[in-house]
């Protein structure tokens, strides 16, 4: 795994040893960028069960001005931590070992709102892809911000979260990744 583009293009990360998590790997998370947008002007960044921190590390590097990463397993915690640091990323971070659910909360107590969301939750536990909807419901996604989730091809999605309308899919493998975007934001 390594950065594939941006100020950090070519930096290895770490790779969380084990099977717990799955981490979205290079060319997946270039095609990721590719339909999203591929750098972005500022923003903030939410990357819910972050893993090693691969998506929300790559979105620092296309320009992301600052990134909250969520993680609840204590060995992938560890390799974001380290991967935060190796790419020199401690300034524009907030680290958070901690329940999504709980997080998520926790985020809605503050004056924040995100550009991009990134949500790749455990795919046999379809009900965290309900916290797209509370952020969406409580206003923490900017009209011009993109959802992006990453799920197995069993578990569907709605075809909307709130006015953030399905706009793509790409599948990769037994992979699906969603893309949601604001209605009125569509034609951008």
């Amino acid at each position: 795994m390594r950065v594939v583009a941006g100020e950090r293009k070519g930096m290895p990360l770490k790779a969380i040893a084990g099977n717990t998590t799955r981490p979205t790997t290079d060319k997946v998370k270039e095609s990721i960028f590719n339909i999203i947008g591929p750098f972005f002007d500022g923003g903030i960044a939410l990357d819910l069960f972050a893993g090693s921190g691969g998506l929300g590390i790559e979105s620092l590097s296309r320009g992301a001005e600052r990134a909250i990463f969520i993680e609840k397993d204590a060995k992938a915690f560890q390799v974001l931590q380290e991967n935060i640091k190796k790419c020199r990323y401690e300034e524009d971070t907030e680290l958070f070992r901690i329940d999504a659910k709980r997080a998520v909360k926790a985020l809605l107590k503050r004056d924040i709102t995100f550009k991009l969301v990134f949500l790749d939750p455990p795919y046999h536990q379809q009900e965290y892809y309900d916290l797209v909807q509370v952020l969406v419901d409580n206003d923490k996604v900017q009209r011009n911000g993109i959802i992006l989730c990453e799920h197995a091809k069993e578990v569907p999605l709605p075809q909307h979260f709130g006015e953030f309308v399905l706009t793509r899919q790409e599948t990769y493998g037994g992979t699906i990744i969603s893309v949601y975007r604001c209605k009125e934001e569509e034609g951008e």
